[in-house]
């Protein structure tokens, strides 16, 4: 196993097929500071600032993931005519992501997500509060109207589509109906994940896998039992259900069933876009030649680095290379 996902991972990058990335495009604020006094003005930290930067989140965050194994990717949701706008285009600009066709609306702000992060003499850092900017009214039916003009003319000329839900809107009925009429969807959703029904491939975590059944999951029965219902509920040939320190299960349409364990239990930091850098794993792997299968373990191995890290990030062929010596696992799998 470990020297074909080796080949595997080797392809990464050689491939000139292009992913196109529909979604809720976000712009991450990390700003850190120690704890210097408790104010005089109210029962508050203060904190003294050391260091602010700015990632892709979200959708922008799979795209990251992406650019970061070698998949050409093209951008598309709305950003606001602003500078966290700028910002963010930006950023996906300098990983070599096509950004020419986003949608941008002056009448909404750019999603940006500040997370406050604080650390003590000799503590580790954490989150202490996160201020979110954004809009919740729905897209205007002219920026609805670019969006879906913008996928009908990508949906030809790319490999497969990914759908990046993270509820802030842009995943509209009239956008979902536009990327599914490629044959290759991936949907990784918060919620509803009907709305996507006849999706290729669905990437639910276990409570957004149990919001969709409507029971919990709580042994390996109910799990095969939420296999099948969500292959049902959403008519996809695929669902890879992501189960944290459990590891993760892929249910195929046909009646296969493959489970790989957590490669990393004792050193998860921050599990902030793991599932984002989990869609880009596989779909690196799919497009390098890997079987269902392998590509669910290439994004379980790529998952297992990023959580290692405070914050949104991302990982690379040669860092997935280094972990996968260090796996000492062997599939038992009989399907």
């Amino acid at each position: 196993m470990q020297a074909r996902l080796a080949e595997i991972i080797q392809r990464f990058g050689q491939e000139t097929a292009r992913v196109l990335v529909v979604g809720d495009l976000t712009l991450d604020e990390f700003l850190t500071g120690a704890v210097e006094r408790i104010s005089r003005e109210a029962p508050v930290v203060i904190l003294r600032h050391e260091q602010t930067c700015q990632i892709p989140g979200g959708a922008a965050n799979a795209l990251a993931n992406l650019a970061s194994l070698g998949v050409q990717t093209v951008a598309l949701g709305v950003l606001g005519a602003d500078l966290q706008g700028q910002q963010l285009r930006q950023l996906l600009e300098d990983r070599g992501i096509l950004t020419t066709h986003l949608v941008t609306d002056d009448t909404r702000p750019t999603v940006t997500k500040t997370r406050i992060a604080a650390h003590a003499r000799q503590s580790v850092t954490q989150q202490v509060v996160r201020v979110d900017r954004k809009s919740d009214l729905p897209l205007a039916l002219s920026v609805e109207a670019e969006l879906v003009a913008q996928i009908r003319h990508w949906v030809p000329q790319v490999e497969l589509v990914i759908c990046s839900d993270y509820s802030e809107g842009v995943l509209t009925p009239a956008v979902i109906a536009a990327c599914l009429a490629h044959p290759q969807v991936i949907v990784d959703s918060h919620q509803d994940l009907s709305r996507f029904h006849g999706a290729q491939l669905f990437t639910p975590n276990v409570p957004e896998a149990e919001l969709a059944i409507g029971f919990a999951i709580q042994d390996a029965q109910s799990l095969e039992q939420a296999g099948a219902a969500l292959l049902t509920q959403t008519g996809a040939e695929q669902i890879l259900i992501t189960r944290g320190e459990a590891g993760m299960s892929l249910f195929l349409k046909t009646g296969a069933h493959f489970v790989v364990p957590a490669f990393n239990r004792t050193q998860v930091f921050d599990v902030t876009g793991a599932g984002d850098t989990v869609v880009a794993g596989l779909v690196a792997a799919r497009l390098s030649g890997a079987r269902p299968e392998e590509a669910m373990v290439l994004g379980n191995l790529a998952a297992s680095i990023v959580v290692r890290t405070f914050g949104t990030c991302t990982t690379n062929p040669k860092e997935l290379l280094h972990y996968l010596e260090q796996v000492t696992w062997t599939p038992d799998w009989t399907n």
